[in-house]
């Protein structure tokens, strides 16, 4: 496939966890990790994502030469993001999930980004933006690490207007999500016994295509 990164993460948080995530908030990113190790499979391809999302699946197996029956956990992406390319990536989490009998594992898309750039212990704190489009931002500003490794959020995901934003020092406009990121959060709750989101889409304002209005009734 063109315009595909594929790149490995070590993570031993994983344990004897074999855990497929899924991203399609900003890009597409799917991340398979086993063994200590992570392949991740990307595209930045801002549309497209049903087109690219089953290949990227099959890739990220093949890179880490497993077979997708071993998967014991899948995490989805929850956002924030647009409502067109976010639903593609949590249906087919929740698709694979099914298969398998297995629970969804949600996440906030933004914690992924916060805990590539935490780690380096560079900045104490980081602010997520990412382009909403319509002149608006998605935004979540962390204050740092907690205990068990995962970013701790000063404020939740918000919309904001771009005009008139002002920037600030720590801020991070990510070009993707890292899937890989998330199944070492996935990986860091599951160990600590910590809860995971809930099982809602962070779209964070209503979708451009509306239902229909009710028929008015019919008078004499």
């Amino acid at each position: 496939m063109n315009g595909v990164e594929v790149r490995t993460v070590a993570a031993p948080e994983l344990g004897e966890r074999v855990i497929l995530a899924i991203d399609t908030s900003l890009g597409t990113s799917v991340a398979v990790g086993a063994g200590g190790q992570i392949a991740e499979v990307s595209s930045d391809d801002p549309r497209g994502h049903a087109e690219v999302i089953g290949d990227l699946i099959a890739r990220a197996f093949a890179e880490i030469r497993i077979p997708a029956a071993s998967i014991t956990h899948v995490v989805a992406g929850m956002g924030p993001g647009p409502f067109t390319g976010l639903r593609v990536g949590i249906a087919a989490a929740h698709a694979f999930a099914l298969g398998r009998g297995l629970s969804i594992l949600p996440l906030v898309s933004h914690d992924a980004v916060a805990l590539e750039h935490l780690e380096t212990g560079a900045i104490s704190g980081v602010r997520v933006v990412q382009d909403a489009k319509r002149r608006e931002l998605f935004v979540t500003d962390y204050t740092g690490l907690d205990w068990t490794g995962t970013p701790e959020r000063d404020a939740e995901p918000r919309l904001l207007p771009r005009e008139g934003y002002e920037c600030i020092v720590n801020e991070v406009w990510p070009a993707r999500v890292p899937a890989a990121a998330l199944v070492r959060l996935a990986a860091r709750r599951l160990a600590s016994g910590a809860t995971f989101e809930a099982d809602k889409a962070l779209y964070l304002r209503l979708p451009d295509v509306m239902q229909p209005k009710a028929p008015k009734p019919v008078t004499p």
